[in-house]
C-alpha cells in the first residue's frame, strides 16, 4: 500500500522547484539533437511544460534519487497545473464533461505499468507507478483503476476546473461535440502530452507519459498515452522513446516501439524519430490534418526530436542547461 505521507512530501518538494537555476529558451533545432558525444544524466520532455517537469526530474537526480522517481516526480509539475488544459487537473473533458485521464511508467528494469480512463485522481503517474510496483498487471482502467487508487491512499477530487467547464460548454454550442480538433487554427490546442525521458549518471534509462487526451473526445476514447509501445517505450540496452500529438497516428503505428527499435538496428535518435514520423505519412491517409512529435534518447544519451507538423517543442536537459527548442518537422 502506498505510504500516503511520502507521496505528499514527494509533491510538495517537486512542486517547489521553480527556483531550479540555468531554464534557457531557444528557438533554434538543438545540436543536442544530433550529438555524437553526450554527457550524463539527460532529460527530455515534450513542449513548454517539459521546462519544469525538467526540472523536477533533475532535481530527484541531483539528490541520488533513482531514475524512476525522476520521471515520476518530473511529470507531477504539469499533472497538477490547474491551467494546464492537456494533463491532469484542468484539462479539457470528454464530450460528456468528464475528465479522463491515461497514464503509463516504464523503468530500467523492463517492468511497466499504466492507467486509462482514470477519473478523479490528481497524479494519474503515481497509480500507473503502483500498477507497476505492487501488481502482476501492467494495465488498469476506469472504475477499476479508480478503486485501486482509492484503497491505496489517493484521494477523489474534482479535476474540472471552471475555466476548463467553460471551453467545454463553448465547445458543445460551436461544434455539437465533434471533437476533431482544427488543424489550421489550433494546431497543438487539443493534444500536448507530457512525455519525459531521463537517462541517469550510470545509463539507467526510465521513461513517463502522462495526459487528459483529446480534449472533447468521444467518452470511453483512450489514446497511445497509457499503451505500452505506442505512447512510451523504454529498452534499457538500447534507449527510450515517447510521443505526443494525435494518439490515433501513434497507435497505428506503435510509434515508440518503431523508434527504440530502429536505434537498435543502429538508427541514432534523430534518424529513429525521423523514420517514425515517416511511417505515419506513408501508412495513415489523414495524417496532414494532425500533428503527432516524438522524442527519444539512447543509452549514450544522444537525443532526436522530430515532428509532423511545424509547431512542436521540446525541453532538453543536459550538461547544465534546461533548453527549450523547437523540433524541426516534416511538413514545412
Amino acid at each position: 500500500m502506498i505510504n500516503r505521507r511520502r507521496f505528499l512530501e514527494k509533491v510538495a518538494a517537486a512542486g517547489a522547484l521553480s527556483l531550479v537555476p540555468n531554464i534557457i529558451k531557444s528557438h533554434e533545432v538543438s545540436t543536442f539533437a544530433s550529438n555524437e558525444t553526450s554527457s550524463l544524466p539527460v532529460i527530455i520532455s515534450t513542449w513548454n511544460h517539459g521546462i519544469e517537469a525538467n526540472a523536477a526530474a533533475m532535481n530527484v537526480l541531483n539528490n541520488n534519487g533513482s531514475v524512476v522517481d525522476a520521471v515520476e516526480q518530473g511529470v507531477w509539475i504539469p499533472e497538477a497545473d490547474p491551467k494546464n488544459r492537456s494533463v491532469g487537473l484542468g484539462g479539457f473533458p470528454d464530450r460528456e464533461g468528464h475528465v479522463t485521464l491515461d497514464a503509463s511508467i516504464m523503468g530500467p528494469d523492463g517492468n511497466a505499468g499504466s492507467v486509462c480512463f482514470l477519473e478523479h485522481i490528481v497524479h494519474p503517474i503515481s497509480v500507473a507507478r503502483l500498477v507497476m510496483d505492487s501488481t502482476p498487471h501492467v494495465i488498469l482502467s476506469g472504475e477499476g483503476a479508480l478503486q485501486f487508487a482509492l484503497e491505496n491512499g489517493f484521494e477523489k477530487q474534482n479535476l474540472l476546473t471552471p475555466e476548463a467547464e467553460k471551453a467545454w460548454k463553448k465547445k458543445l454550442v460551436t461544434s455539437g461535440y465533434n471533437p476533431q480538433p482544427n488543424w489550421e487554427n489550433e494546431p497543438n490546442k487539443f493534444h500536448d502530452t507530457i512525455g519525459l525521458l531521463a537517462i541517469d549518471s550510470k545509463g539507467d534509462i526510465a521513461g513517463a507519459c502522462t495526459t487528459s487526451g483529446l480534449g472533447f473526445k468521444i467518452r470511453g476514447r483512450v489514446g497511445d498515452s497509457p499503451i505500452i509501445g505506442a505512447g512510451l517505450f523504454v529498452d534499457n540496452e538500447i534507449g527510450a522513446a515517447t510521443a505526443t500529438g494525435m494518439g490515433e497516428l501513434v497507435l497505428k503505428t506503435l510509434g515508440s516501439f518503431l523508434v527504440v527499435e530502429l536505434m537498435r538496428n543502429g538508427r541514432t535518435p534523430q534518424q529513429a524519430v525521423e523514420e517514425a514520423v515517416l511511417r505515419i505519412v506513408k501508412k495513415v491517409p489523414e495524417h496532414k490534418k494532425y500533428q503527432v512529435g516524438y522524442i527519444a534518447v539512447n543509452k549514450q544519451g544522444e537525443t532526436g526530436a522530430y515532428c509532423l507538423q511545424p509547431g512542436f517543442n521540446y525541453a532538453l536537459y543536459q550538461n547544465g542547461e534546461n533548453l527549450l527548442i523547437d523540433s524541426d518537422s516534416y511538413f514545412k
